[in-house]
């Protein structure tokens, strides 16, 4: 990699650019919250200037891969992620799923508290929603901080589709917070998707 390519090479979260001076292309996105455009793939960023005769005048921000890769999580899209560590405040994930597509690289996404359900949300415990290894769908928000996914879980149809119990069997959704083990009838808290919703 030259100089040049260097300083062209980006990575996921990277600001591409302010909004009133750069649109997104393929491979960047708009953040509403700090009005910048941020890269979504990894790869070198390219910024094409406006068609002649455009009401636009800001160039587009683009960024090509710099390998094949699959589907990258973008914010409004639906991913399927596995739950890896709970802690008091948030929840992490690693994305396995972008819409119906899997993966090829490692995407890291975080559930915070405020995110996990719309309704009481100052009383969310983390332990009562998930637990390490869920499945659970989600909403990604925003490419948060320290290169981890902002994802939600605050509709009805998001939150774990597929948990095993203490006991290794897979559970059966009873409520919107509980799923219960087949073999031990034990039930255990969780932050349920309502499937088919």
């Amino acid at each position: 990699m030259n100089a040049t390519e260097e300083d062209n090479f980006v990575t996921p979260g990277e600001v591409l650019g302010k909004a009133s001076e750069l649109k997104p292309g393929t491979g960047a996105y708009f953040s509403p919250e700090d009005k910048k455009v941020y890269a979504s793939l990894t790869g070198f960023r390219s910024v094409i200037p406006p068609p002649t005769g455009s009401d636009d005048p800001r160039p587009t921000v683009e960024v090509k891969g710099h390998k094949a890769h699959g589907p990258v999580p973008e914010p409004g899209v639906t991913v399927i992620a596995r739950v890896t560590k709970v802690m008091a405040r948030m929840t992490s994930v690693d994305i396995i799923c972008v819409g119906p597509k899997s993966v090829r690289e490692k995407f890291t996404g975080i559930i915070r508290q405020q995110d996990v359900r719309a309704m009481e949300i100052d009383k969310v415990d983390m332990w009562s929603s998930f637990r390490c290894g869920d499945i659970v769908k989600a909403l990604v928000l925003s490419l948060g901080d320290a290169r981890a996914y902002h994802l939600s879980t605050a509709k009805n149809e998001l939150g774990v589709v597929s948990a095993e119990s203490a006991a290794g069997a897979t559970m059966v959704p009873i409520s919107w917070t509980e799923m219960q083990c087949p073999v031990t009838g034990g039930i255990e808290q969780r932050k349920v998707a309502k499937i088919g919703a």
